[in-house]
């Protein structure tokens, strides 16, 4: 029988209210969940304005504990609508030290488990360096009801090392909250460059490991803070791709969108028969990948 997954996306925009923001939230996570939804995915850091574009300690007030308030909060709208839910937090693990983590919610409300961002950029606009440590708990799949997912963060899809060690871990699809948009500056040429070879290399991922790809990203123009950019205007595109790359669902680049598509999980194996990626992988000759470069 066809294991056919049911995958709620929610691309939205956001505001500096982060109560406002969780809101909204909830209601459109309620709307997946009622669509026949069973895994709902989120945007990176979607309880707030992306406060990376400028430096300010004053944002780190911003960050939770987990547990928390705010995982309570997503704890109990999995458990009311019995779906897992893929959230993304500002974590505060303790005085000073923040990270960029995934906390995936069990159908019951418990947390599945968490996963850090290893991968941190430190780009105009994008200085995460400053406010999060990168992860320490590795590549590790998380189990949940709807199975065994591959959850990385934004700025981790850029590497394929990330997707095939969480694809020898038994990871049946993987997963990416994203906060990525474009510097107004920049042609219409290169803005669409930089949005292609985003998506290119996601799918490509679903490809060479042979699962699907969810990635979720936020939409709409945020100003920068400080003044020094025209600020980020978030290209949306959210997207769902089966295991050869194909597109199942991609959404607009500027506009909200709320998406139940459907997944069929048994193709993997199908297509890991045709293209034994896994199979040829030649293990004895990879040890320069663990070097930083090869002279």
């Amino acid at each position: 029988m066809t294991k056919d997954l049911k995958i709620g996306l929610i691309q939205l925009s956001k505001t500096a209210d982060v109560a406002r923001n969780r809101g909204r939230l909830a209601e459109e996570i309620r709307k997946a969940a009622s669509a026949g939804a069973r895994l709902i995915v989120n945007q990176e850091l979607h309880d707030s304005l992306y406060f990376c574009q400028t430096e300010s300690v004053d944002l780190c007030d911003l960050a939770v504990e987990i547990p928390s308030e705010s995982t309570d909060f997503y704890a109990a709208l999995a458990r009311e609508l019995q779906v897992v839910i893929v959230t993304s937090m500002f974590e505060r693990r303790a005085p000073g030290l923040y990270h960029n983590t995934a906390v995936v919610f069990e159908a019951d409300g418990s947390i599945a488990g968490v996963y850090r961002k290893m991968h941190i950029p430190d780009d105009p606009a994008y200085y995460e360096k400053f406010y999060f440590t990168p992860g320490d708990l590795g590549f590790h799949p998380i189990d949940t009801s709807v199975g065994r997912i591959g959850v990385l963060v934004c700025w981790d899809q850029w590497y394929p090392e990330a997707a095939r060690l969480m694809a020898l871990q038994g990871a049946e699809l993987l997963v990416y909250p994203t906060a990525i948009g474009w510097e107004s500056t920049d042609t219409d040429e290169e803005k669409d460059r930089q949005r292609n070879a985003w998506m290119i290399v996601q799918r490509a991922h679903a490809v060479a490991n042979g699962i699907p790809v969810v990635t979720v990203n936020r939409v709409g123009h945020e100003p920068d803070p400080s003044g020094a950019t025209n600020g980020i205007t978030f290209w949306g595109s959210s997207f769902v791709a089966g295991p050869q790359g194909e597109l199942l669902y991609e959404a607009p680049t500027g506009s909200e969108a709320v998406k139940v598509i459907n997944v069929d999980m048994n193709r993997s194996e199908q297509v890991r028969r045709w293209w034994p990626f896994l199979r040829d992988r030649r293990i004895d000759a990879y040890e320069g990948l663990t070097r930083r470069f090869i002279d």
